[in-house]
């Protein structure tokens, strides 16, 4: 199983894409900007589309994404999110006044646009690719997601604060390579970072010391994603600079992870 990163940034401009990850080649983990950098062949081919949450960066490129292949391919294609992302995402999105239903095109009973809930610890196996939500904590409802080949996995958390539930499910998992979490503001945007549920060094700091390292454990790598442009070397900084033993990178746009 492979990974690329299409996206990891907290905003755009120049090279800089919003979040989402490629699985394989038919599974998406959020829709943000750097969806558009796929061509339409890689377009075609996406079938699933994992959303942590309904915040427009990790969801922008659905639209788009289904007006596009619709009419070229002939499957539908399906959003796997939580009940509230999923209201979310017929309410204000997929309402006709943003962009059409197409969830009700070409018609209600057979929609190009397919809704799957997805619950904390229930996985979705996909051949042997097995896809888990687990709790965070953000503004708006969302979920981190628990990437699984067997082999290896990958802990992709989404847009999170401080969240001890997160850390005793992954605790639990005992082959995982990488860790991929946010850290989207400076320590000196502490308090911007508590409303917004976000991370920031301080932060992300103490959550990292709720990780257990197990003898079980291959070594984690960790990465940090969805810096803001034009902080990203001083919150990478901050967290060199920080108290962390742990080996600490900034994700970086094109990356590719095996599992």
């Amino acid at each position: 199983m492979k990974i690329k990163i299409l996206g990891c940034s907290g905003g755009i401009g120049g090279e800089l894409r919003t979040t989402a990850l490629l699985v394989d080649h038919d599974i998406l983990i959020d829709a943000g900007t750097g969806v558009g950098d796929l061509s339409m062949d890689e377009l075609l081919a996406i079938d699933h589309i994992f959303i942590t949450h309904s915040h427009l960066d990790h969801i922008t490129s659905i639209p788009l994404l289904l007006d596009t292949v619709m009419g070229i391919r002939a499957e539908p294609v399906t959003v796997h999110a939580s009940k509230e992302t999923i209201s979310t995402l017929r309410t204000h999105i997929f309402n006709w006044k943003i962009w059409p239903d197409f969830n009700a095109i070409p018609d209600a009973t057979n929609p190009f646009l397919l809704y799957n809930e997805v619950k904390l610890g229930e996985t979705q196996d996909f051949n042997g690719r097995k896809i888990t939500p687990l709790p965070v904590n953000h503004v708006v409802p969302a979920v981190g997601y628990h990437v699984d080949s067997g082999e290896a996995s990958l802990i992709f958390t989404g847009d999170t604060t401080e969240c001890d539930a997160l850390w005793v499910e992954v605790n639990k998992i005992k082959n995982l390579n990488y860790l991929i979490i946010e850290t989207a503001f400076s320590n000196s945007e502490f308090e911007l970072a508590r409303l917004s549920k976000h991370l920031c060094p301080s932060m992300l700091v103490t959550e990292l010391g709720k990780l257990n390292f197990s003898e079980n454990n291959p070594p984690i790598e960790i990465f940090i994603t969805h810096l803001k442009p034009g902080e990203g070397e001083n919150i990478m900084q901050e967290i060199a600079e920080s108290y962390l033993t742990l080996p600490v990178q900034a994700l970086k746009n094109h990356q590719i992870f095996d599992l």
